[in-house]
């Protein structure tokens, strides 16, 4: 069964290669952020624009502590994808051995110190007092369900470094029916109100990690473990580290700035908050289509490296591009004509400043996509190559900019300098990743030779 599960990369069409794994990833990545936009939808029309408010000032720092999380997984899963490209199914072994026992160290470690210290995040962060109750409310259940959104990553991960983008996506459509059941049932039955959202999205997260757990017990047999191969290792969960660390900082210190740039707009008050969770939303709705050619590329890159076929990812690089400048100009002619009726899913059409802002937010991140695309292909296809600690270079970049934009632009032009932090963001990071990438590329080709 394992053969039937996992898929070579290295052979083939690029670009029909890259559609191929990307559009199964796609499909998981669009209801997740379905099920993340009915707990915005649930949350606004059923409990009001202040509760709006809440779930949205809390997104910059959900960000910053499972968006580490989940890069670590992410990186965890790249020498999983080189050594299944080399063939060494031993070593591919006891990476997975090794990266289950990683990531469950930093999951208890990470709830632990979230959870306790959740309140005063939020004060720190300057959130409104009107909604800062609801903002806790919320946080709380997710930091405790960190674990749950650790599985599912990690196992998720390791499916698709095997070649295998389908089947996390069905797992994902089955967590996304739960969670929204969960809402409707909690919000509206239980009047749990906006912790309720909270505990529905843990628990669907659970039970889609579960899920994942036991499929890949039961079809992978080159992940059946053999004597010895459970055992924590210091050499491979050295190199897991190396790949993930990078990899989850990469994320975190994108967050620092977006966390900076919410405590911005926290100071233009509930309604802004509101404005830009509501864009924000939709933003990531359409951004899916990228995040899922990064979520590609990386195992691209690193079956690739495995293999020795450099010219041919250079291929699927320029492929990928292509699918990206066309995804870019179709989504900014939706949004131009009908971002506001979108908008109008997640914001009462009464509330016309909320809904003007939003839009207007939502236009000039939009019309930067490509730079976005940019950022996700390179990055990833860079860090499936091996060179994580380039991503962490290029989130540096993002925060500077995100800085920039919050200390001075936002006090300025109120949410039109909000609305530009990501397309600046986006702009210093391709400046570092073009270069970037041509320098791995003929180093790892450098080293490749030499190895022969």
């Amino acid at each position: 069964m394992a053969k039937e599960s996992t898929k070579d990369l290295t052979n083939g069409e690029p670009a029909k290669l890259i559609l191929g794994f990307m559009i199964p990833v796609l499909i998981g990545m669009l209801f997740q952020q379905f099920y993340s936009l009915a707990d915005t939808a649930i949350v606004s029309h059923t409990l009001g624009v202040k509760a709006l408010g809440a779930v949205g000032s809390t997104g910059s720092i959900t960000f910053l502590t499972i968006g580490f999380c989940n890069g670590l997984t992410a990186g965890f899963a790249i020498p999983v994808a080189q050594r299944f490209g080399a063939g060494d199914h031993k070593a591919l072994r006891r990476f997975v051995a090794n990266a289950a026992w990683l990531a469950g160290i930093c999951a208890v470690i990470f709830t632990f110190f979230c959870a306790f210290f959740c309140r005063e995040i939020l004060v720190f962060m300057r959130t409104p007092s009107d909604i800062l109750d609801g903002a806790y409310s919320y946080l709380l259940p997710i930091f405790i369900g960190i674990p749950a959104t650790v599985l599912y990553n990690l196992t998720s991960a390791i499916i698709r470094s095997l070649g295998d983008s389908k089947t996390p996506v069905y797992f994902l459509l089955l967590a996304s029916v739960v969670n929204i059941a969960l809402d409707l049932f909690f919000i509206v039955v239980l009047k749990s109100g906006i912790a309720g959202a909270a505990v529905a999205t843990v628990i669907s997260q659970l039970i889609s990690g579960i899920a994942c757990l036991i499929y890949m017990i039961k079809n992978f047999e080159i992940l059946r473990m053999q004597k010895g191969d459970m055992r924590l290792r210091g050499r491979e969960a050295g190199f897991l580290l190396a790949n993930g660390i990078p990899m989850g900082l990469q994320y975190s210190i994108t967050a620092i700035g977006s966390v900076i740039l919410q405590t911005s707009v926290n100071t233009l008050g509930s309604d802004a908050v509101a404005s830009v969770a509501a864009s924000g939303r939709i933003s990531s709705f359409f951004a899916c289509v990228y995040d899922a050619i990064g979520s590609t590329m990386a195992t691209y890159g690193g079956q690739h490296v495995g293999a020795r076929k450099l010219k041919h990812m250079s291929q699927g690089l320029h492929a990928a591009v292509k699918i990206d400048s066309i995804y870019a100009v179709l989504v900014f002619i939706v949004t131009l004509f009908a971002g506001k009726y979108i908008l109008m899913l997640v914001v009462d059409p009464g509330s016309i400043k909320i809904l003007n802002d939003a839009r207007t937010f939502l236009l000039i991140n939009i019309s930067a996509f490509f730079l976005l695309s940019l950022v996700n292909t390179l990055r990833f296809l860079i860090q499936g190559m091996g060179y994580s600690g380039f991503a962490v270079i290029a989130g540096i970049c993002e925060m500077a900019a995100r800085i920039i934009v919050a200390f001075f632009l936002v006090p300025n032009l109120g949410i039109i300098g909000a609305a530009f932090a990501s397309p600046v963001a986006w702009l210093f990071a391709d400046i570092f990743l073009i270069p970037a990438y041509i320098w791995c590329y003929k180093r790892v080709e450098m080293c490749l030779v030499n190895d022969a």
